[in-house]
């Protein structure tokens, strides 16, 4: 799988680990943040750059670092298609692609651990999407308000 990765300014501590542990996990990171910390890089910026990779097919997933992992995930949900959900527990990071085929996992740098972000990067790319019926039927409901909104 594919995995688009970038973090803003406030995420930069994570970047290594979360990039080793995808790559762990013999998936291809597609880093479209900055190659170093600049300070002030917006996660709006990083949102938008994970967000539209998987949008264009570049990749299939995408993780977000930013400060507490809020903000990133209200920037990438305003791209059509995109499922970003903060993660601070497995559960969480599992069930999402189980149940809502969550797509991009938003963490928090100044929230969580290194070793906590590994173990949400694992339970996040080795969930699948269950595709129960309930599921679809809420994802198809998800794109109505998306189609909605474009129209307005």
């Amino acid at each position: 799988m594919r995995v688009a990765f970038a973090a803003d300014h406030a995420g930069w501590p994570l970047r290594s680990r979360v990039m080793e542990e995808v790559a762990k996990r013999s998936h291809v990171v597609v880093d479209v943040g900055s190659p170093h910390m600049v300070p002030g890089d917006d996660y709006p910026d990083a949102a938008e750059a994970v967000a539209r990779a998987i949008t264009d097919g570049r990749a299939e997933r995408g993780v977000l670092v930013c400060g507490s992992g809020v903000g990133a995930a209200i920037a990438a949900n305003k791209v059509t298609g995109i499922r970003a959900c903060m993660c601070h527990d497995s559960f969480s990071a599992r069930q999402g692609v189980e149940d809502d085929d969550m797509n991009v996992l938003c963490l928090g740098a100044r929230v969580i651990g290194e070793e906590l972000a590994a173990e949400l990067i694992r339970d996040f790319l080795g969930a699948n999407f269950s595709g129960a019926e309930r599921h679809r039927r809420r994802l198809q409901k998800i794109a109505a308000l998306e189609r909605a909104e474009r129209q307005d």
